[in-house]
């Protein structure tokens, strides 16, 4: 301290020291003092003299700044003066007190040649970043202005360096985190500069979860209605989300689109926004059109428009669209915001035609933008807004594109004239006073008819009323009339502007249509009026109308159906070759796209013109110049018998379509059946699941069921058993009366077999009696006739056979009725038992409990037998499938074996085809190497000596 004071503080009797001088005796203290209070002391009297002397420090100070930050990290307030004298001497962020009108461009100089001599070691931006790492504010936060101050320098440099440190992006990102909310702050600024123009770092952040700390501190500062800090997180999601692809598709999946939505919640009172809350909402609907821009690629901003539906995001833009005291800044980038969003995309177009504004009676949404847009009273860039909104309704959307259509055709014309309409509504601007809204309504139209051949047939049924007494006109025909009057129509704005829209309109509408080339060319003053427009030499404001006209002369030429003998293509070029001259046309031909403007409308679809004088060339135009261009220049020069053949090349390629076309259609009608055939698999499917899941619980159940009966069945054994006789007794005549008709029933089912085979038993007997009187006869026979033939013995033997068979038989069959005839003792004895009820009960219960015994065994053994047989039948079951699906695997197994064997047999067959060839070689090559006299052994001959050799060698080895 006693140094300050000496430098700097009292009076003193000699000179005073210059600021130089001050500054080279603290960077000696600085770098020779030894005592760490005096150190603090000189650098944070630099400090203060940083901002006056900021060269001299910056000179002088910065290598012992640097010194400080490596080696006396221990103590935090040193560390952080020199961190603010470092910011003070790179940035340019001085105090506008203190600037003057001279200094700027030195300023910024002196920023950036420090900032240079800083990163020239890139060992100081590593070491910032580990000072950004420490918690004490006093040594974060000027880290953090540093480095951002560093990056505003020398943006490139720095990003480089962190990039290839380790964690480096990673360390800046928890700065978002942090709970200081000037640090939090100031690490949104921080981050804004790293992530500029840089995919790589962009990715970086984007992955470090940088949407979901963003998008919280959005909510917490309250959308909207936040401050500068919200504005700062928007500009950086910019920066994360533009031109990045990989940035955008991490955003859409992980649907960050859905939390935009609360930021477009406006209320009904919309009166005295703040400047700030505009500029927030401003900032937040360039966000949106980031995601959905035109020049990304198709798939993605596909994915985020249908995502923006689904979410709400598109229905809440549109409610601002619509709401009353919106700023018109604020109401022309929502306009331009809801166009990207339903550009190309089906689904969106249809809601946004579906939208009504809220009048009485309501009218669409698309009617009261028309409006705006044909009022010469609504700004410019309004009106812009609204024809890009319309454009972009109309991009590849035919069913638009005829609803619009559709307004202008006889039979859909409202003639209470109640409402008014789109077509209405275009028309009244095609033919107005107000040459903005001529080339506006006339832009519109043609988006209309946009590779729409069908709509331009109809547009030519388009009447109109010119005026009272007199008959109507065509469209077609009115536009040509305002066009041949030029400048005799007293029209506000540009002179030019008129008739390059209506060219424009006429260029679309007759390109690709050749019913419309006819009825054009049906007009006898339109050729005239066009060879004269390109024949005449004009300034330079005429030289895009000559080239426009020479651009329609040439669609009429080339999309000629030589329907009108007068008009043919031939007459046409000839007229063109007497008139203007083949190559004065070309010429005029390429006025257009050599054009300023013709340039600019090409960038990008949405149309931004800096002043109304220069709309004048639609982006969609240009396309389609750019496509005929040549094609005309090819038609001029060609002969008759070329067109004659283009004409037939064109009718085989339209045949060639039209095949392509029909087998499409088939393949997408066969795709279909396949959509409706795989559903109805898979409905199956899923329906045989459910069966079988059904019949498994099914299952389940019947053996919980099992389980229970034999339960209950076992505890009913069990009480049985503990009952005394007299309730066994009991129990039995309780169910007497059953068991009696049931023996009653068997007693007589047992009668009727015995009867039955007792008369059985009758028929043996007589067949024996018959058998024993044939026995007799044959004695009497064989004692008459001794000497008859050995025919007659061996019959005899054969009948003494058959008697000893059925002896044998009829015992048997005794043995069996005199067991049966037991047995019906047994069962007339039952029955006596049996039928006095009231006899003995003792002896009625045993013959009760021996009957129940037997039918109980005999129930069991049926069971037993039913049990078998169904767990046989399962086995055979499941046998028989897996048989079956062994067969199938074999037979797949057998036909790849087969082809296998029939691609060997393949390579089998080259093979010796192969060696024919080889043999052949060999055999030439022989030859003549025979004929040029050199000695060649044949291959039998070596075979044969090499056999020889073999036996004589097992000769020598059975002599040893």
């Amino acid at each position: 301290m006693n140094f300050l004071r000496g430098v700097m503080g009292g009076p003193s009797a000699g000179p005073q020291p210059s600021g130089a001088e001050t500054i080279q005796k603290l960077c000696d203290r600085v770098a020779s003092s030894t005592l760490l209070d005096d150190r603090r002391d000189a650098v944070r009297a630099l400090k203060s003299l940083s901002k006056k002397y900021r060269l001299e420090v910056g000179i002088q100070a910065m290598e012992h700044l640097i010194h400080v930050l490596q080696t006396d990290r221990s103590d935090s307030e040193i560390i952080g003066y020199a961190l603010d004298t470092l910011y003070n001497v790179i940035s340019n962020d001085l105090e506008e007190e203190e600037q003057e009108e001279n200094l700027p461009k030195q300023v910024d100089d002196l920023g950036s040649q420090f900032t240079e001599i800083f990163i020239k070691q890139q060992e100081n931006v590593t070491l910032l970043l580990t000072l950004v790492e420490e918690f004490d504010f006093h040594v974060r936060w000027p880290g953090v202005k540093l480095l951002t101050s560093l990056l505003k320098q020398q943006g490139p440099q720095v990003q480089q360096i962190i990039l290839v440190s380790p964690m480096g992006v990673s360390r800046l990102m928890d700065l978002l985190a942090d709970s200081r909310e000037v640090i939090r702050n100031d690490g949104v600024l921080l981050l804004q500069q790293l992530t500029k123009s840089n995919a790589a770092i962009q990715k970086i952040v984007a992955f470090e979860n940088a949407f979901e700390r963003l998008l919280d501190i959005i909510t917490e500062e309250g959308n909207s209605d936040g401050g500068i800090v919200v504005e700062d997180c928007l500009l950086l999601l910019q920066n994360l989300l533009k031109n990045n692809n990989s940035n955008q598709n991490f955003f859409k999946e992980g649907s960050y689109i859905q939390r935009m939505k609360p930021w477009f919640e406006v209320g009904d009172d919309n009166c005295g926004w703040s400047a700030q809350k505009v500029t927030n909402l401003h900032l937040m609907l360039q966000l949106v059109r980031v995601l959905v821009s035109p020049t990304n690629p198709p798939g993605a901003t596909s994915s985020c428009q249908k995502a923006m539906f689904h979410c709400g995001l598109l229905q809440q833009l549109c409610t601002i669209l619509m709401a009353t005291g919106v700023p018109a800044d604020i109401l022309t980038e929502t306009i331009n915001t809801v166009s990207e969003v339903i550009r190309g995309c089906q689904m969106n177009q249809d809601y946004f035609a579906s939208v009504n504004a809220p009048s009485n009676p309501p009218r669409p949404a698309i009617v009261v933008l028309l409006m705006s847009m044909v009022n010469e009273r609504q700004p410019f860039v309004l009106r812009c807004a609204v024809l890009y909104c319309f454009q972009c309704f109309l991009y590849k959307n035919q069913k638009g594109q005829g609803e619009i259509v559709s307004t202008l055709l006889p039979s859909t014309i409202d003639a209470t004239g109640n409402s008014v309409s789109a077509g209405q509504l275009l028309c009244g601007g095609l033919f107005s006073t107000d040459s903005l809204s001529n080339w506006c309504a006339a832009v519109a139209l043609a988006h209309a008819l946009q590779e729409n051949a069908t709509l331009k047939e109809q547009l030519l049924r388009v009447q109109l009323a010119t005026s009272i007494g007199n008959p109507p006109v065509s469209l077609l025909q009115q536009c040509t009339n305002i066009l041949s009057q030029g400048d005799k129509i007293d029209r506000r704005g540009s002179k030019v502007q008129t008739r390059v829209g209506l060219l424009m309109l006429l260029c679309t509408w007759l390109s690709n249509c050749s019913i419309a080339v006819t009825h054009f060319l049906h007009n006898p003053a339109n050729v005239p009026f066009l060879t004269g427009q390109i024949a005449e030499n004009l300034g330079e404001e005429e030289q895009l109308v000559q080239g426009l006209c020479a651009l329609l002369l040439g669609i009429s030429i080339y999309y000629n159906d030589n329907s009108l003998e007068n008009y043919r293509k031939e007459k046409l070029k000839q007229l063109i070759e007497k008139r203007i001259g083949r190559e004065n046309f070309i010429e005029k031909l390429g006025f257009i796209s050599k054009h300023e403007l013709y340039s600019r409308a090409a960038q990008k679809p949405q149309p931004s013109f800096s002043s109304p004088d220069h709309m004048m060339f639609d982006h969609e135009f240009t396309k389609l110049v750019k496509e005929l261009e040549g094609v005309i220049s090819k038609a001029i020069y060609k002969s008759s018998e070329e067109d004659k053949k283009e004409e037939e090349v064109k009718k085989t390629l339209e045949q060639h379509d039209n095949i392509v076309t029909h087998y499409k259609k088939v393949i997408r009608e066969q795709d279909q059946e396949l959509e409706e055939l795989k559903q109805r698999i898979n409905t199956l499917t899923s329906q045989n699941e459910q069966l079988q899941a059904t019949v498994t619980q099914q299952v389940s159940q019947i053996q919980q069921h099992k389980d229970q009966y034999n339960l209950l069945k076992v505890q009913l054994g069990k009480d049985t058993q503990h009952h005394n006789s007299h309730s066994d007794t009991f129990q039995m005549n309780g169910i007497q009366s059953e068991e009696v008709s049931r023996l009653k029933e068997e007693l007589e089912e047992w009668k009727n077999k015995h009867e039955l085979l007792q008369g059985q038993l009758r028929e043996k007997d007589s067949v024996i009696e018959k058998l024993k009187s044939s026995q007799l006869e044959i004695g009497t026979t064989e004692q008459s006739s001794q000497t008859s033939k050995s025919g007659g013995l061996e019959h005899n033997n054969e009948l003494q056979k058959e008697l000893e068979m059925l002896r044998s038989q009829i015992q048997l069959q005794s043995a069996e009725i005199s067991k049966l005839q037991m047995e019906n003792q047994k069962l007339q004895v039952m029955n006596t038992t049996a039928d006095p009820v009231l006899g003995d009960s003792s002896a009625r219960a045993a013959n009760n409990s021996e009957l129940e015994g037997r039918l109980e065994q005999e129930i069991k053994e049926l069971k037993s037998e039913v049990k078998a047989l169904s767990e046989e039948k399962e086995s055979l079951k499941q046998h028989l499938d897996s048989s079956s699906s062994t067969v199938a695997i074999l037979q797949d197994e057998k036909s790849k074996l087969q082809q296998e064997v029939a691609e060997s047999k393949k390579e089998q067959d080259d093979l010796l085809v192969l060696l024919a060839d080889q043999d052949q070689k060999l055999s030439a090559l022989k030859i003549k190497l025979k004929d040029l006299g050199v000695p060649v052994e044949d291959e039998d001959d070596i075979e044969s000596g090499d056999q020889g050799d073999e036996d004589e060698d097992g000769d020598e080895e059975e002599q040893d």
